[in-house]
């Protein structure tokens, strides 16, 4: 079950945080309300009164207590950790600004990459962009993108597509469809992210990201479940990697990491081609992406 929250003392009516726990409960009784049973799996049933989601099942959906949430949408003074608030967040189906706004209202900084991309200025997105038709993007130590280029975001589908704050390497290879089917070694892959994931969380154990990351991996794949409980850790390196992709075939690329600090946190991730044939199955990629033609 997520962590939840502790009780806190008392506060006096009318004051800001008394106002703002008010609206932060009727901003999840309306978002509560707008969602239907059968959008998140779950049967409508004949004696529904409520519209949209019960209590019960938004508690449920996002493993916190009922007493809790039902005191969470009574505006009880209760302090709520950042992993309840993403679990919300995913649960409500909030887009960008809403999940914003449920933070605001929690008092809370979110930690996900889509509210917080230090590290990349304008001078790296220059280079990103440069790159191409070599596929580049930054991540951090936790495998979240931050940025990338035009031919990156069709390695492996569509990343443009993909809601910023799911766009991590590790969960992206272990739940979305077009990266499983892009990766030629994907079990391989997935035992070896697990390792270095546990390499990199050793200096970052206490962080909410951190453990939202792994909470939620180990919550939707049985792999990662299964490789992270085996306390493998592998320091990254450099190598081939083969990509199956849907517009232009197999690719055999080299793996680069360039660090863009000396505390080994953001870096700049290319992929340059083995052979001549994956240099121009490349090229016609990053046309296609570009505009620029499909031949």
């Amino acid at each position: 079950m997520v962590q939840e929250s502790t009780v806190t003392s008392p506060t006096p009516r009318g004051s800001g945080s008394e106002i703002r726990r008010h609206e932060l409960a009727v901003f999840l009784r309306s978002r509560r309300e707008r969602i239907t049973p059968e959008q998140v799996g779950l049967p409508r049933g004949a004696r529904r009164r409520t519209p949209g989601l019960r209590r019960e099942e938004v508690a449920h959906l996002s493993a916190v207590g009922v007493t809790w949430y039902t005191w969470l949408e009574q505006a009880r003074d209760i302090h709520v950790s950042v992993q309840v608030l993403d679990a919300l967040a995913r649960t409500l189906m909030l887009d960008g600004g809403e999940r914003a706004h449920l933070f605001q209202l929690a008092g809370a900084s979110d930690p996900t990459p889509a509210a917080n991309c230090e590290g990349v200025t304008e001078a790296v997105r220059m280079t990103l962009d440069q790159l191409d038709p070599l596929p580049a993007c930054v991540q951090n130590s936790r495998y979240d993108i931050l940025a990338y280029n035009r031919t990156y975001a069709r390695l492996f589908g569509d990343l443009d597509a993909i809601p910023p704050e799911d766009r991590n390497c590790i969960l992206l290879v272990h739940t979305n469809p077009d990266w499983r089917s892009a990766i030629v070694h994907l079990e391989e892959t997935m035992r070896l992210m697990a390792a270095k994931l546990r390499a990199s969380m050793a200096g970052h154990l206490s962080e909410p990201a951190w453990k939202m990351l792994v909470k939620r991996l180990q919550t939707e794949s049985p792999e990662f479940r299964e490789n992270w409980e085996r306390y493998e850790v592998v320091v990254g390196r450099s190598k081939i990697k083969q990509f199956r992709t849907l517009h232009v075939g197999l690719l055999t690329l080299h793996h680069t990491d360039l660090w863009l600090s000396p505390d080994h946190g953001a870096r700049l991730v290319s992929y340059t081609p083995v052979d001549e044939e994956s240099r121009r199955r490349l090229e016609r990629l990053h046309r296609m992406v570009s505009g620029t033609g499909t031949g």
